[in-house]
């Protein structure tokens, strides 16, 4: 894995001894020398509890092991154990919708309007607010599972009446979909003083495809010069806003030369090795080095000046 190996070079690089924690063991097969120590486990609190009790960390980064590892930041704060990089709170801003969207309103962001429903009713009357179509999911899951577009009433009762008999526990986001609209992301680094853009990324499909199934170009193809101002100095506000050390990725929505802000990720994306093989400069040992506050972004020379 790219990325868990260049942060584990920077750890060990500033003196440190490296763990890493990964249930796939194809992940080092390549680079089985990387981390000091490997631990073959689940990725689950109850295993990471132990590991931790037993190594006494300094901290625990989690921005480049994913969503899973992000979803265990809020156990690893309750239980006092500091985490290296971006801050819990800051994170779960960026994770929770209705923060998140109060933010955006607040730093005068375009966004898609949204709902959170628990039932159906809630949820019909939410997508006849926003208009249709628009886009369900359920909130919580990784790699868009359920989610779909839907036209009408009859259709959005079907699907999410299947997510509930699913998904008990979870409520169901709805989203104004904008159609065809273009999607682009960008990929960044933060210190909490100045943002470095690693790189603009249009996607080939129109938006409303997950990013996971999508594909992506580098530098973009179509995008005018505004809207990439745009989304740079969206991700400036963005990044500052949510007092980001390390990685972050937003994805955008463009449509008639407007963009909007789809979501925020505080870690490292699917895109960010893609970018760094592209530009061949070491984005990941840097975005470490920035966490572990041994670096700021002025101490590096990035000769990749975007276009």
């Amino acid at each position: 894995d790219y990325c868990c190996v260049h942060g584990l070079l920077a750890i060990k690089e500033a003196g440190y001894e490296a763990i890493m924690i990964n249930c796939n063991p194809e992940t080092v097969s390549t680079d089985f020398d990387m981390a000091d120590k490997l631990y073959f486990e689940p990725v689950f609190w109850e295993h990471l509890l132990e590991i931790i009790e037993l190594e006494q960390p300094i901290g625990v980064i989690v921005q480049l092991g994913g969503q899973t590892a992000l979803k265990l930041a809020e156990k690893l704060y309750q239980h006092g154990i500091p985490i290296i990089g971006t801050s819990f709170p800051s994170m779960d801003l960026a994770e929770d919708r209705g923060s998140f969207s109060d933010l955006l309103k607040e730093l005068d962001i375009p966004y898609p309007h949204y709902g959170v429903a628990e039932d159906v009713d809630k949820a019909i009357e939410i997508a006849n607010r926003v208009s249709y179509p628009v886009l369900v999911r359920p909130s919580y899951v990784l790699g868009g599972q359920r989610m779909r577009i839907v036209i009408n009433d009859e259709e959005l009762e079907r699907h999410v009446l299947s997510i509930f008999k699913h998904l008990p526990d979870n409520k169901v986001l709805i989203d104004q979909f904008l159609e065809r609209a273009k999607e682009a992301e960008v990929d960044a680094i933060c210190d909490g003083e100045e943002v470095h853009i690693m790189g603009i990324m249009e996607h080939i499909e129109p938006a409303g495809i997950h990013s996971g199934d999508s594909s992506a170009m580098l530098p973009t193809y179509s995008l005018s010069d505004q809207v990439l101002e745009t989304m740079k100095a969206y991700t400036h506000k963005l990044a500052m806003a949510l007092k980001i050390k390390g990685l972050i990725n937003i994805q955008f929505a463009i449509k008639d030369e407007k963009v909007y802000v789809i979501e925020a990720n505080p870690r490292a994306s699917r895109t960010t090795p893609f970018i760094a093989k592209a530009y061949q400069y070491p984005y990941l040992k840097m975005a470490t080095q920035v966490m572990m506050g041994t670096h700021k972004i002025k101490d590096f020379t990035v000769e990749k000046k975007l276009k």
